[in-house]
């Protein structure tokens, strides 16, 4: 098996990310994005990373981690085989879901943290599935915006960092803002 590119280094964040093979959609109803974050809390966020952000979309995922312990190669690899045998079961298919194994961008300069979890929060507004972010069920933003209690992502850290809820609303919401060019290299080219 190839080794991959990024290490993975606990106390550091990464921008995880993956699409279902051929583009085609990995979500198919309402309840698998639910076990599939369910599965997520199982495999991942319970002993590897604390998740700072994240966005299902119907075809791929985006999740901004902070890593508390080396192994999330091997609990990406559980969460990935479980959801896909547990699709694959329900949906009467088979053979691979996802377009292969899962992406990991280091991210090196926390400044960036900001910019990266606007654009995973924009990600179904640009797609047209809402018209605001805080209409996407299968988001952080809810969460970054207080609408909703959840307990998965951390968001405290960016919430203050943007000088709270309404100014994070604002600073996400606001299109006028550029993204700087070397935040390009982070994102999932769609």
């Amino acid at each position: 098996m190839p080794r991959r590119k990024v290490a993975f280094l606990s106390g550091h964040y990464y921008h995880l990310y993956n699409r279902g093979n051929n583009r085609q959609n990995i979500f198919f109803d309402r309840e698998h994005y639910l076990f599939f974050l369910r599965q997520f809390r199982h495999h991942v966020a319970a002993e590897a990373a604390d998740v700072i952000a994240y966005c299902l979309m119907p075809n791929h995922y985006h999740f901004l981690v902070y890593l508390r312990e080396d192994s999330l190669s091997e609990k990406m690899g559980y969460l990935s085989l479980s959801y896909t045998k547990a699709i694959n079961k329900r949906c009467q298919r088979s053979g691979g879901l996802f377009q292969g194994p899962f992406q990991a961008i280091h991210v090196d300069v926390e400044a960036y943290l900001l910019n990266l979890s606007r654009y995973i929060h924009l990600n179904p507004v640009k797609a047209g599935l809402v018209q605001r972010p805080e209409d996407w069920e299968f988001s952080s933003y809810p969460e970054y915006v207080e609408r909703r209690r959840g307990t998965l992502p951390q968001c405290q850290g960016l919430q203050q960092q943007a000088g709270g809820a309404t100014a994070y609303q604002a600073f996400v919401e606001s299109e006028s803002v550029l993204m700087p060019a070397a935040l390009q290299s982070l994102m999932l080219d769609e």
